[in-house]
């Protein structure tokens, strides 16, 4: 029997947001933490760019289109729902996480102050028990058509947390099929990692469980889910968005793979929920007698790695 210190209750938001509207989306977040603070879980995890949502317009309007009076329109409406931590934006979700003693992950746009404040970032926010804002990370390169409203963010997020027996991380979307920055977070001490995606079951089914036997670690795959009817009725451009999008635009595939790449929870399709497993870390253990990659598999004399962590600005002030 292993020890009950080993042990640790996790579990997966699966949630649409209210599309474009952060107070709605973040009361609806704070719902689904009590849901899960009230099943005694000690971590809970929501998908990518949840608050206040993921830009689908941008494949639906013509994103690309210069200099466009719809995508400035849009773009605007973005920036004004964006999370500015600064402002305290996330308060109410850092006291559910104090009032339950629990890890909060989620995913947010971020409008930070300290890069001139108009400006996107898509961002991993960890908050731990104690109510605090862990860390920030921001998505070092957004993919494909996220690159006309997100900023690249930078390596100052590569952070990992202690939580009971384990060392928790995680990262964004396609940057878990990033080699490096996995492996910053191997070496950092990672065995339970988060990764956070907009919704779909193409992304989760085959990255998951790879990472898990890469890492010797479990992986847990928090996606959120978009459907025609979660975009609000005052959303600018609603018809032309609408026009072409399919009736479920990110269908979830929420999952969480042991360290041997066995299934805790199998990918949970198109529909809301919170899903809750206990791990444990005697099978990360087990797992790394044959196989750690930063440990005693690796080989630093022959291949090291060098992480810039520093949050970048273009303002360097001197003293």
């Amino acid at each position: 029997m292993a020890p009950q210190a080993d042990f640790l209750k996790v579990a997966i938001a699966q949630m649409a947001p209210v599309w474009l509207n952060r107070e709605q989306t973040l009361a609806k977040v704070c719902a689904y933490v009590e849901r899960a603070g009230e099943q005694g879980c000690q971590l809970v995890a929501f998908g990518e760019a949840l608050v206040p949502g993921y830009p689908f317009w941008l494949e639906l309007t013509d994103g690309a289109r210069f200099n466009s009076p719809v995508q400035k329109t849009l773009h605007a409406h973005y920036l004004d729902q964006a999370v500015r931590i600064e402002a305290g934006h996330l308060g109410e979700v850092c006291a559910l996480a104090k009032r339950y003693q629990m890890v909060v992950v989620v995913g947010v746009i971020e409008r930070p102050l300290e890069r001139g404040g108009h400006s996107l970032y898509c961002a991993l926010v960890y908050i731990t028990p104690a109510g605090e804002i862990g860390h920030v990370h921001r998505k070092l390169m957004p993919t494909y058509e996220e690159r006309l409203t997100w900023s690249p963010g930078d390596g100052h997020g590569l952070q990992v947390h202690p939580l009971g027996k384990f060392t928790v991380g995680g990262l964004l979307c396609w940057e878990n099929w990033m080699p490096l920055p996995r492996a910053a977070l191997y070496a950092l001490g990672e065995d339970l990692h988060v990764a956070l995606w907009p919704g779909n079951l193409r992304n989760t089914q085959d990255i998951t469980r790879f990472m898990a036997v890469e890492g010797r670690s479990y992986v847990l795959s928090a996606p959120g889910l978009m459907r025609k009817t979660d975009f609000p009725a005052d959303t600018p451009h609603l018809d032309a968005i609408l026009a072409n999008a399919d009736d479920l635009l990110a269908n979830g595939g929420a999952c969480l793979a042991a360290p041997d790449g066995t299934w805790v929870i199998e990918p949970m399709v198109g529909e809301e929920g919170v899903y809750t497993a206990e791990i444990n870390h005697a099978r990360v253990r087990g797992e790394r007698q044959n196989f750690d990659p930063s440990g005693h598999y690796s080989r630093p004399d022959v291949t090291q790695l060098t992480v810039n962590r520093e949050r970048q600005s273009i303002l360097k002030i001197n003293p």
